[in-house]
């Protein structure tokens, strides 16, 4: 794990040890320091630097290849910052669920002394509930150690960063790829945990939050979500057909004011509401046609168009409130998605994972809910959740998994709060649904269920 570099006055050393299986002493020659170390819950050690107290070399011409490197690291760390933030709103619904079930545990044991005394239907149903919840008490501890990893791991980034600042100032000689393929490897470790934080089952969707009024009753709105964080960009397209107008606003500040905003007009009218806007292209619908549109904003033109086959339009088969809504185009943590309905599948809901660039069907998977029966849908990583109406009362009803090729009925409750909804997508940077309601721009917080499988220590079957 060491490399050796000799220049000049003495040897120099520098040890990155990223997950190691067990903890390993490491033993220091005269002269050399510790600038970090610290183990996980297993003993394991997660990152030790070691480098020397004196400046033994002179800088060289690679230092500048090591300033970007450091620049990387520093960039990790503000991602494990965002990814910090991003989940506190889910530990502390975890912890107000686990503090619920406990409460029930304690009222269960106190009706099964009194339960002489209590119809023997109501304290079965009870019992029945509190072994329902039972099994979840030790997910969700494994839910706060799992938490605690992360922020265990972004103190080891932060450590990092500043041995890298220290050795920047005293070194200028060392084997450079050594030293890129240590920072590669913390790289890798920091994309799986995101990817394994950000996918979950969706478990709660917040009360509504109104951003803006305007536009008439149908229409999208929507940020790109691999755009960078600092990029705030806003695209507004109002109406479900005709059109050939897209706004974009530089910020949601801009979008609320209505300033700021440069128009782009389409080639083609695009049909329905379910557009999309990825890596810095819109997709959409073509109007009268099953035909998908990938047009690039910043070249102010078409980069592929393509015919979904078998794919119903025209309202052939819509959502609930109609609209062409019948082919729906939406993005998670996984990539693209077209989702529809043909006469293939008697009219049922068809998913399509596509390629970004050329708009060709990857992979498809044919479901058994009615597209017609469906009031919006949206994709969570690769699971589509359908609501069951677009008028109040509606709720999230069926999900289908593409990672397992099934299906369940779930009923999770979500507050239309002006009565339709012509529009209902989700964007994996923000963990946002955004929704056109009756002529108002609508955000949605959602609440993901995940649990992390650290090695040795596996979550609860069936969770994600």
């Amino acid at each position: 794990m060491g490399m050796w570099t000799r220049c000049g006055s003495g040897p120099l050393v520098m040890l990155l040890l990223l997950g190691l299986g067990s903890s390993r002493s490491v033993r220091l020659r005269e002269g050399w320091q510790v600038y970090s170390s610290a183990q996980d819950p297993d003993g394991r050690c997660i990152c030790t630097v070691v480098a020397p107290e004196q400046n033994l070399c002179s800088r060289d011409a690679r230092s500048k290849q090591l300033q970007q490197l450091l620049e990387k690291v520093q960039n990790m760390s503000q991602s494990i910052e965002v990814l910090n933030l991003r989940t506190q709103r889910d530990f502390q619904y975890v912890l107000k669920m686990e503090t619920q079930m406990k409460g029930m545990k304690g009222q269960f044991r106190q009706i099964e002394d009194d339960r002489k005394s209590l119809l023997s239907k109501h304290f079965q149903e009870l019992k029945e509930k509190m072994q329902e919840l039972l099994p979840l008490i030790p997910v969700l501890e494994q839910y706060k150690t799992d938490s605690k990893l992360i922020l265990q791991f972004k103190e080891e980034v932060k450590n990092l960063s500043a041995v890298l600042t220290g050795i920047q100032e005293e070194i200028g000689a060392y084997d450079y790829e050594e030293l890129q393929q240590r920072v590669l490897n913390l790289e890798a470790r920091l994309h799986d945990c995101v990817k394994k934080l950000s996918c979950g089952k969706l478990m709660k969707i917040s009360l509504p939050i109104t951003v803006k009024t305007s536009g008439t009753r149908f229409g999208a709105w929507m940020t790109d979500p691999l755009a960078a964080q600092e990029d705030n960009k806003v695209w507004y397209m109002d109406g479900y057909t005709s059109s050939k107008v897209v706004q974009e606003y530089q910020s949601m500040a801009d979008f609320v004011r209505g300033e700021d905003f440069k128009l782009y007009h389409l080639p083609y009218p695009w049909a329905g509401t379910n557009h999309l806007v990825y890596n810095g292209s819109l997709y959409f619908n073509k109007y009268q046609s099953n035909t998908l549109v990938r047009y690039n904003f910043e070249t102010g033109s078409v980069q592929a168009q393509r015919s979904l086959e078998y794919a119903g339009f025209n309202n052939i088969y819509p959502y609930t409130w109609g609209g062409f809504s019948d082919i729906d185009l939406m993005a998670d943590e996984g990539g693209v998605w077209a989702v529809y309905a043909t006469n293939q599948n008697a009219g049922n809901i068809v998913i399509s994972q596509l390629d970004t660039q050329t708009l060709e069907v990857r992979r498809t998977w044919n479901t058994g809910y009615s597209k017609r029966s469906a009031g919006e849908a949206f994709m969570i990583c690769g699971t589509l959740y359908v609501t069951n109406s677009h008028l109040t009362g509606a709720k999230v009803y069926y999900a289908y998994s593409t990672k397992t090729s099934s299906y369940e009925y779930i009923d999770i409750p979500f507050h239309n709060q002006y009565f339709h909804i012509s529009m209902l997508d989700y964007n994996a940077r923000d963990r946002t649904l955004y929704a056109w309601n009756n002529g108002h721009q609508v955000l949605f917080n959602v609440t993901l269920f995940h649990v992390i499988q650290t090695q040795g220590h596996m979550g609860s079957p069936g969770e994600e």
